[in-house]
């Protein structure tokens, strides 16, 4: 698949869907793992959760490669959501500081339409954990604690799109993510590690004043510390699981 300057969606290019029931094929694309499921127009599993790791030296054409092999396991579908690890801008991916400098402006919102020939929508991963965990009323974060930091804001179930907090400078000129990814996990150990994600809470909380904190990705199984009455840990599938939320937002900001 050739890198292609990225345009707006063709008009030609539709769904083929009846109103009632869209299937979305939700995919989750991490620094460690790849996951897929279909799923109904209410979010409810209509296929297995397949998964794959990420592969070594994950340029686009490798990642694409994993996700077609996948794809050829997915029963049939309408629409396409993925969540990204980095930064997203209208279907091309900006950053993705786990995963390969080429990544830096690749449209993949639109290569995976003329490859899929499927509309698609393609948004940053802690965004669309985010539209799968939250409540829809006040201010809610949510954090993905996995290889990096994922974060997104939403204030009465709309996103705030833009925020990320990973490579923020936080403590001694290192970032959040220095601290609180897959890296600080393994260099502090667990025990440092959660006084450190007990400390970002602390200091989120001061910064955004959030009403819910929604706690996300495959190391937030590693929490030890007791979560007040509005944090609460959110399991991996949501990660999934947004991605028909993510079709219902019509305001453009995913």
């Amino acid at each position: 698949m050739k890198k292609r300057i990225s345009k707006p969606t063709p008009t030609a290019l539709q769904a083929t869907t009846s109103p009632a029931t869209p299937i979305t094929l939700s995919v989750d694309i991490g620094g460690t793992g790849i996951k897929m499921m279909a799923l109904d127009a209410s979010g409810k599993p209509v296929s297995e959760r397949f998964r794959a790791l990420t592969p070594p030296d994950p340029t686009p054409d490798r990642v694409l490669a994993v996700l077609d092999d996948l794809r050829a396991q997915v029963p049939s579908f309408d629409r396409v959501s993925v969540g990204f690890p980095g930064v997203v801008k209208n279907g091309v991916t900006l950053a993705a500081h786990n995963l390969h400098p080429k990544w830096v402006g690749f449209p993949l919102q639109e290569t995976l339409q003329e490859h899929w020939k499927k509309v698609v929508r393609v948004a940053n991963d802690a965004s669309v954990q985010g539209y799968g965990s939250i409540y829809g009323k006040g201010v809610e974060l949510c954090l993905t604690l996995g290889t990096g930091l994922g974060s997104s804001l939403f204030t009465g179930g709309r996103l705030c799109p833009g925020l990320e907090l990973a490579h923020h400078p936080w403590r001694k000129d290192k970032t959040y993510e220095d601290y609180l990814g897959l890296r600080g996990l393994e260099k502090y150990g667990k025990k440092k590690w959660n006084d450190l994600v007990q400390r970002a809470i602390e200091q989120t909380n001061q910064l955004f004043n959030w009403d819910y904190l929604h706690l996300g990705g495959g190391n937030s199984k590693h929490i030890r510390f007791e979560l007040a009455h509005n944090i609460r840990i959110v399991p991996n599938e949501e990660g999934l699981l947004g991605g028909v939320a993510l079709w219902r937002n019509e305001s453009g900001c995913w």
